[in-house]
């Protein structure tokens, strides 16, 4: 089956002039971008091309969910349906971490990089999670459902099957159930270090494209390689050129290519992300994501050679694209510096409905979306705007946590959508 099959057009009106992006829709390259500049209507275009490819997207939804000594969680288990779930509670209750047995399902690890044998619960030797997905591999077949299990003991390696037969490679399954995740913490995509601006890309590319993913974990490996060389230098005081030039090819091969592919990937996330933010902000700032590199492309090979002396004194490899970083901009200057307390939120806010919708351009199904407590940190306007997607249709099934579930349901009840409410005590 052609995905998404016939070729589209779509318009999206812009500060000086209105242009075209002509592609097969979005599963296959939407094109050139020709402009630099966020749409000055609230999306609506945008919004029009994503729903007239949205109807052949397939559906997916987590069924159920079952937690065995999971954080706070000594055994528990929770049933699902494709739409709203509104998982409410006190504070400590225990919702963040059942959002959190979610993201494992999908993308093996937590959502706030702890280590797994850190989420063992106090005084147990291993966590089991396990959640069955009801999704439909193409429109000619039924739906079908699939058991995903994650298991880790201490001491051991972390198990991950799929219907009982466990996964080779844990990249394996990167990807087959995506998930985008809001929470309080965004921000700090924002203040933090590049580090954590670069995992969040990295990790939306490895939901997208395998081949990306694989390429990243055999550039991390070698760069570790590599450092670990250079500090055996540094102890002894001697350098092996020879030893550290075997190191040199595959990071120059690898480094373009992951360097040529998120460059690739902004240009396409890019106007998305800039649209979702002038829906937000009604268009009142120009926003701007720059990446950042240590070197340019094509001269990875003569910035590392060049370098290699600051290695040894460094210990550790100073060029390439675990430097990377993505520059957030706001009307021509740093976020970080300038940008207000709203305007961050906004920035932040647009980011992850960007990443839902490149998920959803590439991918046969839309993601979940976890939105963890946004409802005690963002402001109506923001919140509202979230609302109105959901009454478009915009998303497919929504995990929402809040500690006052009189909150929830106000802000929900003009929603024609199916809505559960999850009371933990």
């Amino acid at each position: 089956m052609e995905y998404l099959g016939a070729c589209v057009s779509f318009f999206a009106i812009c500060r000086s002039e209105i242009f075209v992006v002509e592609g097969k829709c979005p599963r296959q390259n939407q094109g050139e971008i020709k402009t630099k500049h966020a749409s000055s209507q609230k999306i609506a275009y945008y919004s029009l091309f994503l729903q007239h490819c949205a109807h052949s997207l397939l559906p997916m939804y987590l069924k159920s969910l079952q937690v065995k000594q999971f954080k706070s969680y000594e055994e528990a288990q929770f049933d699902f349906i494709p739409n709203i779930n509104c998982i409410v509670g006190e504070n400590g209750i225990g919702k963040t971490n059942l959002l959190d047995a979610i993201h494992f399902l999908s993308l093996t690890k937590s959502a706030r990089g702890v280590a797994d044998p850190l989420c063992i619960r106090h005084g147990d030797s291993f966590f089991m999670i396990q959640g069955s997905f009801v999704f439909q591999k193409d429109e000619h077949v039924p739906e079908t459902e699939t058991q995903i299990t994650c298991a880790v003991q201490k001491g051991q390696k972390k198990a991950l099957l799929r219907d009982q037969k466990p996964y080779t490679r844990l990249a394996d399954h990167i990807g087959n159930f995506p998930i985008v995740l809001m929470d309080p913490h965004d921000t700090d995509l924002v203040r933090d270090s590049s580090d954590t601006r670069r995992r969040f890309f990295d990790g939306v590319m490895a939901q997208l494209d395998r081949t990306f993913l694989e390429n990243l974990i055999r550039y991390n490996r070698i760069v570790q390689q590599r450092n670990s060389l250079l500090k055996m230098f540094a102890e002894s005081g001697t350098m092996d050129t020879l030893m550290l030039a075997s190191y040199h090819e595959p990071l120059v091969l690898l480094g373009e290519s992951i360097r040529a592919a998120r460059s690739e990937f902004l240009k396409d996330f890019l106007p998305r992300f800039q649209a979702h933010y002038a829906a937000l902000s009604d268009d009142r700032e120009q926003v701007l994501i720059r990446m950042e590199s240590t070197f340019e492309a094509g001269q990875l090979d003569a910035a590392l050679k060049q370098a290699e002396r600051q290695d040894f004194a460094a210990q550790r490899t100073t060029v390439g694209i675990h430097r990377d970083d993505f520059e957030f901009e706001i009307n021509g200057y740093p976020l970080k510096k300038y940008g207000s307390q709203g305007q961050t939120k906004s920035f932040v806010v647009a980011l992850k409905l960007a990443q839902f919708d490149a998920l959803t351009a590439v991918k046969p199904r839309k993601p979940l979306l976890l939105l963890d407590d946004i409802f005690d940190k963002l402001d109506d306007r923001r919140i509202q705007r979230l609302i109105e997607m959901m009454a478009e249709d915009h998303f497919g099934q929504v995990f929402i946590t809040d500690a006052r579930p009189e909150r929830t349901k106000n802000l929900l009840k003009d929603l024609s959508a199916k809505i559960q409410y999850l009371s933990l005590s």
